[in-house]
């Protein structure tokens, strides 16, 4: 058996981040909006064996950067599989062969994009179908499903469901944002990624050290924004929080977002935890012509349009 999915890159079109929790998670409020930047999982199932503990036998890595995407069971996509067969494994329907993963990356690897999390909630959609075919059983659903991919990761559920959502909680709580136009953007990558656990790290540093200002976790103003159907009005309302330590930690994206705003684009923000940093524009037309004129001025290594909101993960058929 072969079976494919797709899943999507994320961009936080505002993200407000509390205090640390006793959990040592942050309490966050923020706008997801999947982007059309996509990864593929591809999963093969390989010749009976017996169980050994590990149910995938092996995972390969290629395309954007992959030489820095682990391949082996520290990737969330093998975690997904591991967390489905284990969920199907509980109710008796233990699997009789192992599997081979595949994924292909075009999400930028520690961007700030949830390419990770993306990965999973291809990986998670692939081995319910899997599982769910091979023992001819009605699938996990989504609200299991939802209740795994919280535990792999903050992003991961919001990367199974795609679209525009709010966050709450880690980022985990989603609720449907209303949105009913498609926004343009362009996405200057760096090959030097950012530690999102630094960066977070960093934030409680400038706090504690009254250098920054205090949390913005009002997002009220850009769910207002995201109705009007209007770029200036979300373009005004853009905000990061981890913009701040992420400019700390890598000064050099300074001079990116100054670029992209010189090129034309309504506004520029750091996507996340970065480097990634994504450009709103007026159209198409409009978000190809800012890319090019970024791409002249040679401030990032890889410069991309994408538009949003694009779905959650998929199966290819």
């Amino acid at each position: 058996m072969k079976l494919r999915a797709q899943a999507y890159s994320k961009v936080n079109l505002f993200l407000g981040v509390g205090p640390r929790r006793d959990d040592g998670f942050h309490e966050l409020s923020t706008i997801f909006q999947s982007l059309s930047l996509n990864d593929e999982v591809t999963l093969r199932t390989e010749g009976s064996q017996p169980h050994t503990g590990a149910w995938v036998k092996g995972l390969k890595v290629r395309g954007l950067a992959h030489n820095e995407v682990p391949e082996d069971q520290s990737n969330l996509a093998w975690k997904a599989v591991t967390a489905v067969v284990n969920a199907y494994s509980s109710e008796g329907y233990v699997p009789h062969q192992t599997v081979h993963l595949d994924i292909r990356k075009g999400i930028p690897v520690a961007g700030g994009m949830a390419g990770g999390s993306a990965d999973a909630a291809a990986a998670l959609l692939l081995a319910d179908r899997w599982l769910s075919t091979v023992h001819q059983v009605p699938g996990l659903g989504e609200e299991r499903l939802l209740a795994i991919a919280a535990e792999l990761g903050s992003d991961v559920p919001f990367s199974l469901l795609g679209g525009t959502q709010r966050g709450e909680g880690r980022g985990e709580k989603l609720s449907a944002v209303a949105n009913s136009t498609r926004w343009w953007w362009v996405i200057a990558l760096s090959r030097i990624g950012l530690s999102t656990p630094k960066v977070f790290h960093t934030l409680d540093h400038l706090r504690d050290t009254q250098q920054i200002a205090p949390p913005q976790l009002d997002c009220s103003g850009i769910i207002a924004a995201l109705a009007s159907g209007d770029p200036l009005k979300l373009a005004a309302e853009l905000h990061n929080d981890l913009a701040a330590p992420a400019l700390a930690l890598q000064p050099a994206l300074r001079r990116t977002l100054e670029a992209g705003t010189e090129a034309g684009a309504l506004s520029g923000i750091i996507s996340g935890s970065g480097p990634t940093c994504a450009f709103l524009c007026h159209d198409r037309t409009h978000a190809d012509a800012v890319a090019a004129r970024l791409r002249d001025s040679q401030v990032a290594d890889t410069i991309v349009t994408a538009y949003g909101p694009a779905g959650g993960a998929e199966i290819l058929e």
